[in-house]
């Protein structure tokens, strides 16, 4: 159907994803993959030619194994969904394979002497032009598919990165194919309304970056480009998991509608800020806040955080090409310590690894081999590479002057990688006095993440070496239950009500209750209140979760009764079936 102007109007489309971050956006589409990347344009010398036409098949091999890697991640979706896209992947492949384009762009190289980006930009747009002289829609809509390769291309030559989100007007929906941590952390919620992606989970950490950001959010989309054009109308439903192009003025209405009963309801919520988080028999419980990047500060201290339970230092090393020196990341923590004002700050050392890259420590890291998630990463490259954990451990340190810190680290897995650090932080704190530093007396209470099954399982020997416990649900479910939580193939299978892991949990609170030292839940488990009576009925007390959440449990313990949470905790770890033990919780939380 065409519009009397001629442009062609497209009908709504519902697309069903994972809802991963909760709220409703509608705005104006951004498209990452049409972000046009500046072209340089020179020529060559002929002995720069054969080096040229390398650097292009370089960028041809790694535009290859891009689309193998999505290919395989779309592989398990549902089977329409993954027929469309491996249909679409395996064209784009084929482009890349001895093509028209490829020897096009090669041949240019050689004969005209320009450079490989401005020989890709002259070859697509010949192509694009054979294409459209022949009048046939199914070569027109190859001709979108010539043009994506191309802008693959010219990324990868260029080493552009996948987004650009700087200049992006109020109110923008972005749309991609896949969206990193690093990708997210540049995203300004002043500008964007929210994002969804082809791939991703409910518990990768673009997930976790989006809910900290308070940006509604959905992933896992099959077929999220194939209709949607720059400038459309998209709305985002991060509750349900939808995203609806070109909504109808009914389904706008509608959307708007809960838009704004949720905004309501938020308002109502920031009404507790200043109320205790006290169960209905007078226990009172620490809320505190999660934080992914600095300029989330103020919306910890708005939502009433009584400290901050897991800062992620990670935001110090992404979308940059060199390592923060200690002066840097001294700044960034005086900050954040000066900002909570006396209330504890726990910093948590570097955790790259697995969906949370770096680019300046590719080179540190090396072969990262067949799994990140398993390799050396977290308090294993910490360790292996001293001087990444020292100059982390002297910021912290010099920080901890002004306000309560502790140091956490990740991925602990045995006693005596706890004493290693110990030593480390012991010998920076000498070398700090000898620079004459001034340095927090005693030292920050060193504590570790509980997110192995093996940590959990030892939990009574890291426990006389640790000063406190942060159980990190996010990882800890994903090793129990070998699920990659950034995977939207196996979304399904991450279980926080798994009785594996929900033994491990309390296995670890009871070894920090025998210990004597605190312990607190930091993951994702600890900011949905449909698990804050089993967590308090297991013997938590502390919770730290995205400041957005915490009005949500609050106004849950206020309506709790700890002894009866603490009884149906006992009757749910009695249970071996998962299916039981959410029915035994789900009644529960529909009894307050």
């Amino acid at each position: 159907m065409r519009s009397e102007g001629g442009a062609t109007r497209r009908g709504e489309r519902q697309l069903h994803g994972l809802g991963v971050a909760p709220g409703i956006a509608i705005g104006a589409a951004f498209i990452t993959e049409d972000g046009e990347v500046p072209v340089p344009e020179h020529r060559l010398d002929a002995g720069d030619i054969a080096r040229e036409r390398q650097r292009f098949e370089d960028a041809v091999q790694v535009s290859l194994k891009q689309l193998k890697k999505l290919k395989a991640k779309a592989a398990a979706l549902p089977d329409a969904a993954a027929k469309e896209m491996g249909s679409l992947l395996e064209a784009h492949q084929a482009m890349l394979t001895n093509s028209r384009l490829v020897r096009g762009v090669d041949r240019r190289i050689h004969d005209e002497r320009v450079n490989a980006e401005r020989a890709v930009q002259v070859e697509i747009a010949l192509i694009g032009d054979s294409f459209a002289a022949m009048d046939d829609a199914y070569l027109a809509q190859r001709v979108d598919d010539v043009r994506a390769v191309g802008a693959r291309l010219l990324r990868n030559l260029t080493q552009t990165p996948f987004t650009a989100f700087q200049h992006l007007p109020e109110g923008t929906v972005i749309l991609a194919e896949e969206l990193s941590p690093a990708d997210t952390a540049l995203m300004d919620p002043r500008r964007v309304a929210g994002f969804a992606a082809m791939l991703g989970g409910s518990a990768s950490q673009t997930a976790i970056m989006a809910r900290s950001l308070r940006l509604p959010a959905v992933l896992g989309v099959p077929g999220l480009l194939a209709d949607a054009q720059p400038g459309d109308t998209v709305v985002i439903d991060g509750f349900a998991g939808v995203v609806v192009l070109n909504p109808t003025a009914a389904s706008l209405a509608r959307y708007q509608k809960r838009r704004e009963a949720y905004l309501r309801e938020q308002r109502q919520l920031h009404r507790l800020k200043r109320v205790a988080a006290i169960t209905r028999d007078g226990e009172e419980i620490t809320l505190q806040a999660n934080l992914e990047l600095p300029r989330e500060l103020g919306q910890a201290i708005d939502a009433g955080a009584q400290g901050l339970g897991l800062v992620r230092t990670e935001f110090l090393y992404m979308n940059r090409e060199d390592l923060p020196d200690e002066d840097e990341q001294f700044a960034a923590y005086r900050t954040l310590v000066r900002g909570m004002d006396g209330k504890p700050v726990t910093i948590r050392t570097l955790d790259i690894g697995g969906d949370k890259l770096a680019t300046p420590l590719s080179e540190t890291r090396g072969n990262e081999g067949a799994n990140p998630a398993l390799g050396r990463r977290a308090i294993r490259l910490s360790l292996k590479e001293r001087k990444l954990l020292d100059t982390q451990l002297a910021a912290m340190l010099r920080a901890a002057v002004e306000g309560p810190v502790r140091i956490l680290l990740p991925m602990v897995s045995t006693v005596g990688e706890v004493r290693r650090v110990r030593e480390a932080m012991t010998q920076t704190a000498r070398r700090l006095k000898r620079r004459g530093e001034a340095i927090p007396d005693p030292l920050p209470p060193l504590g570790i993440m509980i997110e192995i099954p093996g940590a959990a399982l030892s939990a009574d020997a890291l426990a006389s070496e640790s000063d406190f416990f942060a159980i990190g649900t996010n990882d800890l479910i994903q090793y129990t239950l070998a699920i990659d939580r950034g995977d939207e193939q196996v979304a399904h299978l991450y279980n926080p009500l798994h009785p594996a892991v929900l033994r491990l949990i309390q296995f670890s609170i009871e070894a920090a209750l025998r210990a004597r030292i605190p312990v607190s839940v930091c993951g994702e488990m600890a900011g949905d209140p449909r698990y804050t009576a089993l967590l308090l009925g297991l013997g938590i007390r502390d919770l730290s979760m995205a400041s957005a959440n915490i009005g949500r449990v609050k106004r849950r313990i206020r309506d709790l009764d700890l002894q009866a949470a603490q009884r149906r905790a006992r009757a749910i770890m009695d249970q071996m079936d998962d299916g039981r033990i959410a029915s035994l919780l789900d009644d529960f939380n529909a009894l307050a």
